[in-house]
């Protein structure tokens, strides 16, 4: 497997109905693969509008099965054709009663390789969550894929330093964090989390926000998506803050052993005595 992993990521504009905004995001794909990209993320809920900025139960109707949903299976035969990896953000429905904001992760060769649920809900003005989704109750999963061990954090997540912890500690190479934040609430930190988590972990991290303003309310989505290394370098420049944008950029998995190596943070971790850190 080679070090050198060519990456990609788009941030999108909302486009007012689920077909059109899946056909985007599939010309952005195959964009991306001529490019030479052999993964790709999307954004937090890709093929919907961000609707938790109200609590209406007509915004279940957004919802479908992972895997057997049409997005996901639209999304692997899309893998199959570009050979990529896809990291697949969409508002999961288990059974009724049952949902949860999840991303499929779709290996190169269009297999469907598992899921991640969003552990961390938020419930405030604009980002009204819990109305919609149950917290993640199945780990920290990183998936063995073509491009090497991809991982996923999703959004309000990425503020809970245990998680991505866990990522590293599954072996993550590679972390997506599909995002949908505004301007004002959280522009200070967009640019000093992520960076930080890819230190801490050592590992590279691909932050992915939406971009502009939606329906629903008045949220403004920021964007500057980047790419970061496990130095907290970003790789390349940061992605507008008003436009849409596929960034597509080399990550050189190398550079992980290499910090690993001379940093040493997972020799020096000391779990014997963090205890305390899971006592409710």
């Amino acid at each position: 497997m080679a070090n050198v992993v060519r990456a990609a990521l788009v941030q999108a504009t909302w486009t007012g109905d689920t077909e059109s905004m899946i056909a985007k995001h599939e010309e952005h794909a195959r964009a991306a693969a001529a490019q030479g990209a052999k993964v790709i993320g999307f954004q937090e809920v890709f093929n919907a509008p961000y609707f938790c900025q109200v609590q209406d139960s007509e915004h279940y109707r957004w919802a479908e099965p992972v895997p057997d949903g049409p997005t996901v299976q639209r999304m692997g035969r899309l893998a199959r054709e570009t050979g990529m990896v896809i990291v697949v953000p969409v508002f999961e429905v288990e059974q009724s009663g049952f949902y949860y904001n999840t991303a499929a992760v779709i290996d190169a060769d269009g297999s469907y390789l598992g899921k991640y649920r969003k552990h961390h809900i938020p419930q405030v003005k604009g980002f009204w969550e819990k109305f919609y989704f149950k917290p993640g109750n199945a780990g920290w999963p990183v998936f063995e894929t073509a491009v090497g061990r991809v991982g996923v954090y999703i959004c309000y997540d990425r503020h809970f330093p245990e998680g991505w912890r866990q990522l590293g500690l599954n072996g993550a190479q590679l972390v997506y964090n599909p995002s949908a934040t505004s301007r004002g609430l959280s522009g200070y930190l967009w640019q000093l989390e992520q960076p930080a988590a890819a230190v801490a972990n050592e590992y590279f991290v691909a932050a992915i926000n939406r971009v502009g303003q939606e329906e629903y309310g008045d949220n403004d989505f920021y964007g500057t998506s980047y790419f970061v290394d496990p130095r907290g370098q970003f790789v390349g420049d940061v992605a507008s803050d008003t436009k849409e944008e596929l960034v597509v950029r080399d990550l050189d998995f190398g550079l992980i052993d290499q910090v690993r190596q001379q940093w040493a943070f997972y020799r020096d971790r000391r779990p014997d005595a963090y205890e305390g850190l899971v006592r409710p």
